[in-house]
């Protein structure tokens, strides 16, 4: 299963060339969407993409947890984590594409 990833560098490169905008413009753009994302996860407001999904902050609460090694229990302290749920077009989007993978 080979491990792809894709980079700003591609995103940008992408979008100078769907486009047709230069680089510097394409970044920017770039920029900007991830910034708006970001600032708003960052006030705790959820992020939902049409036909892509929906980005939330989820507060888990602290918890004990156990050293999977050694099998000390420490306690894990509460925080805020990122979380993505796909839409449903997304999910089918992908699914053809991870089974061609796959075979």
């Amino acid at each position: 299963m080979a491990n792809n990833t894709i980079t700003r560098a591609d995103l940008v490169n992408s979008i100078t060339e769907n486009l047709s905008v230069p680089k510097p413009v394409a970044s920017d753009v770039l920029e900007s969407v991830l910034d708006v994302i970001s600032k708003t996860l960052a006030k705790g407001d959820s992020v939902k993409i049409s036909s892509f999904g929906t980005f939330n902050v989820r507060k888990k609460t602290e918890r004990i947890g156990r050293n999977p090694r050694t099998g000390i229990e420490a306690k894990i302290t509460a925080r805020s984590v990122i979380s993505f749920k796909a839409s449903p077009i997304f999910k089918d989007t992908v699914k053809p594409a991870a089974l061609k993978k796959a075979a």
